[in-house]
């Protein structure tokens, strides 16, 4: 598993590059970490955060494109957020299958913490 950071300046250009491979690539969409704890201020975050990569990882070849949505007051009530906006992100976490055609399935919030879910969806 490949995995690239982004933000909303290079997504766009991040997002093509990646599809251009040809390989499986997901997007997740993240709470900014907290510089003190270098843990992400979403709890629910916290905790898929290493249940996403483990899947994903099973993956062969795949490209995990990580996009932090900034710190809670830019997500939290922000219904102009450029990720909300363009992408429909309902909350975070969320975790997108990216085509050439942008966004595909996608699991939302605890979702994204369910074994089950998660490796489901990255095996289709």
């Amino acid at each position: 598993m490949k995995c690239v950071r982004v933000n909303i300046d290079n997504f766009d250009e991040e997002t093509r590059k990646a599809v251009e491979t040809k390989q499986p690539v997901f997007v997740l969409f993240f709470g900014t970490e907290d510089p003190e704890t270098s843990e992400s201020w979403c709890p629910d975050c916290v905790i898929a955060d290493p249940r996403i990569r483990k899947a994903v990882s099973t993956v062969e070849n795949s490209i995990l494109l990580e996009a932090p949505v900034g710190g809670r007051n830019d997500w939290k009530g922000n219904a102009d957020h450029p990720y909300r906006v363009r992408f429909n992100v309902p909350a975070i976490p969320t975790l997108f299958k990216w085509t050439a055609a942008g966004p595909g399935d996608k699991l939302v919030e605890e979702e994204c913490a369910d074994d089950d879910k998660l490796y489901k969806f990255v095996s289709v």
